[in-house]
């Protein structure tokens, strides 16, 4: 059955946009090293970031209607993330469906699939993370659904659910752990601020994280070099 789902529970704004000091890395490491999408889903141009809640569409493979069905669904601040129903790395999106999210305040779009238009995306600047850029067109004929769970680059998003997105990929976080990541991240990035200063000082990770006893303990020994 194909649905579209109106008005799905949201996280905050003010929350969301919290996470804006926060990589992906560290948002990761922070929930636990959960909800990292697959490796090949990269940003069109470099140093691109978005972060926002989800509007999920389940689409079929190289058929992009129902992208243009959930553009409607759209507000200010959403991440719309795309997943073919069988893969599919044609061009499903392009510049002009960027300037109609870009018109409704959309954060960016992350698509298991392929993008086109590269160029003009960067120009405008809008955010997209997809497996592929391909000059593949698509058809308008098969329904798919809008704000149902979607599997995206191997990880289940729910309608609602944060994603965040830089350089070093795509992240989500679950609407109702968004809080309690928010936290475990500010105290993450103090510590490795905390490391980063210890190692701008000259400190070694061996000492740092007490990595020598342990290494001893594997059977690692340090001798001279013949001649040294």
């Amino acid at each position: 059955m194909s649905v579209v789902r109106a008005n799905p529970p949201r996280v905050a704004r003010a929350t969301a946009e919290a996470f804006s000091p926060y990589g992906v890395a560290t948002i990761h490491e922070a929930q636990g090293r959960k909800g990292l999408l697959a490796s090949h889903m990269r940003p069109v141009w470099p140093r691109a970031r978005a972060i926002g809640s989800t509007v999920a569409v389940s689409i079929a493979p190289a058929d992009n209607w129902m992208i243009h069905v959930a553009v409607e669904q759209c507000r200010e601040g959403d991440m719309l993330v795309v997943a073919p129903t069988s893969p599919s790395d044609a061009g499903y999106f392009g510049e002009l469906l960027a300037c109609s999210l870009a018109a409704r305040g959309v954060a960016g779009l992350v698509i298991d699939a392929g993008c086109r238009d590269a160029a003009a995306l960067v120009e405008m600047r809008f955010p997209v993370w997809s497996k592929a850029v391909s000059a593949q067109g698509t058809v308008k004929e098969t329904l798919g659904s809008v704000n149902v769970p979607v599997v995206c680059a191997g990880q289940l998003v729910e309608p609602g659910d944060l994603v965040v997105a830089d350089d070093d990929g795509v992240v989500v976080v679950r609407r109702v752990e968004a809080e309690a990541v928010l936290r475990a991240s500010e105290a993450r990035e103090r510590k490795e601020a905390e490391t980063r200063a210890r190692f701008k000082a000259g400190e070694l990770g061996l000492d740092i994280y007490g990595m020598r006893e342990k290494l001893a303990e594997r059977g690692l020994r340090y001798e001279n070099a013949p001649g040294g």
